[in-house]
């Protein structure tokens, strides 16, 4: 049995937490810097880490290999899976022709791609986060984003930073209720203590998407909307945080803040933009997922999404309207996604779910934790059912019923899906080996451990290692668990109150998903850019790093007399 160590080299925390952060920096450089492919530098980060565990940590070989093929088995299967069946609805949206339709039901709600974009990637991308999570809102929301005109990198590039606030209940609360179990602390505080930090973020998250869907002119012409959104989410999230079912957190704030908006434009409208277009960013001309052409009852052939570059206003409606049955159909895919969510979030549907998945210790890998205890890490959890990857198949079944997509044309859709996301089911598969040696091995709690030795400073850096959890793993949920423990003994440590840094870890946590090799590959792949990681990692990362400060401060003003009052 491997037992893990968090000082190998020279029994130093500070030159072993080097060692160890030296895939992670190889992997972002080689995205980022060199603009390797994704899959080529997932591969390469991997291999390093292989190597790491191995000589610097002393973990055998096989088990190391065994370890990276769970996490191989975890980027297929939920995360893979999720995504395939997502673009696959998209795919059979596109073939019929409702694509088209959809588009313009959102130009007629406002024909501004700014509030369109705050609608769809903020408000309805934070209701699916709420129920599915794992990706899907980003490969959903990219695809609607281009749907109503937006160029494909710039659509990915919304859809993952709007993918934020929302996470930290994503998945029905999952995060907040793992970051309980580990930490043993109330799950009632944890709650309202995140409840206390992620809202700030959603008031300024709408601004952000503003400025990049038209920069400082979408801030000045189309702020009251942005306002609106913000402000209603972060009030809803923070009630039901603090004192409604912690579950509905999200689903509540996303339903509010659409309709906040939807009635602010019954009595504003956003200024047009100014008359000359900006030149579209080169990278935007590239064709996406969405360039099908509508050929079913709802199309006009006119299924194209031509890159706008920074226009804000979208095509003109077509000469015949749409009729009701045919807007109906056009929303029908994503109405069932919400439904099914919804019915299987339902506790006794949950636990009837619940008996179909199955639990088993990985083949190969015996692992201790730093205290002697086995590592929860090699128990998979396979639940084939109640997987959001397999409701999403089930709503796709009945997508291509209610669209009247023919089974041989949906299976040749399908096909396509498998074949568009390949290179992106490698990045993934490959990201997700890494993390897992990284955890098995201890590199990851070496880098943990370094952090929480901060002392009286450790608040102002408690959200980084959440931050870092999310972005090595793609899962504040999984960022959760690893972290979890270790923000509570260091706050005790040094002083501080536990239930303060473990929130720090979940909201932290929330900002490193945008930056998420994983997530960046579901981007990349939902827009047909697969391979273009490095470009939209470059996109996001000012967005990361101007939220992660604002949030460190935050948090440790919370740590002092001054804002001491917000911990409960």
């Amino acid at each position: 049995m491997y037992q893990q160590v968090i000082d190998p080299v020279g029994s130093s925390l500070g030159w072993s937490a080097l060692v160890a952060a030296i895939p992670l920096l190889a992997l972002f450089t080689l995205l980022g810097v060199v603009r390797m492919r994704a899959w080529l530098a997932a591969l390469f980060g991997l291999s390093l880490t292989l190597l790491v565990a191995v000589v610097m940590y002393g973990m055998p070989a096989g088990q190391a290999f065994n370890s990276a093929l769970e996490g191989a088995a975890f980027g297929l299967f939920p995360a893979m899976w999720i995504v395939v069946n997502a673009i696959w609805i998209y795919r059979m949206t596109v073939t019929s022709g409702h694509f088209d339709v959809a588009r313009r039901a959102f130009a007629r709600v406002s024909d501004d791609q700014r509030v369109q974009g705050i609608i769809i990637a903020f408000s309805f991308g934070a209701l699916l986060e709420a129920l599915a999570g794992f990706g899907t809102p980003v490969a959903i929301c990219s695809v609607m984003l281009i749907a109503v005109g937006l160029p494909p990198l710039k659509a990915a590039t919304v859809a993952l930073i709007a993918n934020t606030a929302p996470v930290a209940y994503g998945a029905v609360g999952l995060p907040v209720i793992t970051l309980a179990r580990v930490t043993g602390l109330p799950l009632g505080d944890l709650s309202a203590m995140t409840g206390r930090q992620v809202p700030v973020l959603a008031l300024f998250v709408p601004l952000a998407l503003l400025v990049v869907l038209d920069g400082r002119r979408g801030v000045r012409e189309a702020w009251p909307a942005a306002l609106t959104c913000g402000v209603s989410f972060a009030a809803v999230q923070y009630l039901m945080a603090n004192h409604g079912p912690m579950e509905l957190t999200d689903v509540a704030a996303a339903l509010v803040s659409a309709g906040a908006v939807l009635l602010l434009l019954r009595v504003w409208r956003p200024r047009e933009g100014t008359s000359q277009e900006a030149t579209p960013h080169p990278a935007d001309d590239s064709a996406g997922a969405g360039t099908g052409t509508g050929t079913g009852t709802g199309g006009d052939g006119g299924g194209e999404s031509a890159g706008l570059g920074t226009a804000v206003r979208t095509e003109a409606p077509p000469r015949r309207p749409d009729t009701r049955i045919e807007v109906v159909r056009a929303f029908a895919p994503y109405a069932v996604i919400i439904a099914l969510f919804s019915v299987v979030s339902v506790s006794a549907v949950r636990d009837a779910l619940a008996r179909t998945t199955a639990f088993f210790a990985w083949p190969g890998l015996h692992i201790a934790s730093l205290d002697g205890k086995p590592l929860a890490l090699v128990q998979f959890k396979f639940d084939w059912l109640a997987g959001g990857g397999t409701v999403l198949l089930v709503a796709g079944l009945v997508t291509a019923v209610v669209l009247r997509v023919p089974m041989r044309q949906a299976a040749t859709a399908y096909g396509h899906t498998l074949r568009q996301l390949r290179t992106a089911a490698v990045t993934v598969t490959a990201v997700l080996a890494l993390a897992y040696v990284m955890n098995a091995s201890g590199q990851t709690a070496t880098m943990g451990a370094l952090l929480a030795r901060a002392g009286s400073l450790f608040p102002l850096l408690s959200p980084v290692l959440g931050w870092f959890g999310t972005a090595v793993t793609g899962s504040d949920t999984s960022s959760n668990s690893l972290f979890g423990a270790l923000q509570v003994s260091a706050a005790e440590g040094s002083g501080h109150a536990p239930v303060l840094t473990a929130a720090a870890n979940t909201s932290g946590g929330v900002l490193g998903k945008m930056i998420s090799p994983q997530n960046l590959a579901i981007g990349a792949a939902a827009v047909g850019l697969a391979g273009r990681e490095g470009e939209l990692f470059r996109r996001v990362l000012a967005a990361t790093a101007a939220f992660v400060p604002f949030l460190c401060v935050l948090v440790y003003l919370q740590s002092t007399p001054l804002l001491s009052w917000m911990v409960p």
